[in-house]
């Protein structure tokens, strides 16, 4: 297989030299210093040393970027797990808003009783966080001494 060179329009070397640096998204900032080595002639064995993947990483980036330009390196369509729960987050959130509950065992129970779906504890103080829920500790109210 032929080795393809890398050149970058002025244009391009802006936004590579610009994105490499300050891009919100780590990977996005990885993919453009493996673009940005490339076209400064550095092989894909250094480039693959430098930004800590493998060779074959390197290849399916600069692919990407042959096939898409750099908006296909802008993209990384990576979503983790999506929970089944997601589907009723709407539902789930009103709900224990209008009525708060005390515990999460409680939260796990109405949750079900809502949704069909039991999940273990974890899980459910897991997905309440996600939606922004937080736990209140609650402590006793001092009261004062009594008197003799």
């Amino acid at each position: 297989m032929a080795r393809s060179t890398i050149v970058l329009s002025e244009s391009e070397q802006v936004i590579v030299a610009a994105e490499r640096d300050s891009h919100p998204d780590f990977v996005v900032r990885r993919k453009m210093l493996v673009l940005w080595s490339t076209h400064c002639g550095v092989s894909r064995e250094q480039t693959a040393a430098v930004a800590g993947r493998g060779r074959a990483t390197v290849q399916r980036y600069l692919a990407a970027y042959h096939t898409g330009g750099l908006d296909a390196l802008r993209q990384w369509g990576v979503t983790g797990p999506v929970s089944d729960l997601a589907a009723f987050a709407e539902r789930i959130q009103n709900d224990l808003t209008a009525t708060p509950v005390r515990t999460t065992a409680e939260a796990r129970d109405r949750i079900e009783a809502l949704t069909g779906l039991r999940r273990g504890l974890t899980q459910t103080r897991t997905f309440l966080a996600g939606l922004g829920f937080t736990w209140q500790r609650t402590r006793a109210v001092p009261v004062p001494p009594k008197s003799p």
